[in-house]
């Protein structure tokens, strides 16, 4: 079990999970939105690379319309 920290709220996942995996897992369109990863923005390329583990913490940022 793996705890960590999403948009300010305490998440558990089964153990480290790649970045992307959970991106999709909760229908976040990769395309159109940013992500910081333990205070770092990350670039899209670099989702691949990134795997979620014990403590970290994510903020998850979509665009939002409006006028």
């Amino acid at each position: 079990m793996v705890t960590l920290t999403v948009n300010g709220k305490t998440r558990s996942l089964d153990g480290p999970t790649p970045l992307e995996e959970f991106l999709k897992s909760h229908e976040v369109n990769t395309r159109f939105v940013a992500v910081a990863y333990n205070g770092t923005v990350l670039r899209k390329e670099e989702f691949s690379r990134v795997v979620l583990k014990e403590g970290d913490v994510v903020e998850i940022v979509r665009p939002v319309g409006g006028g």
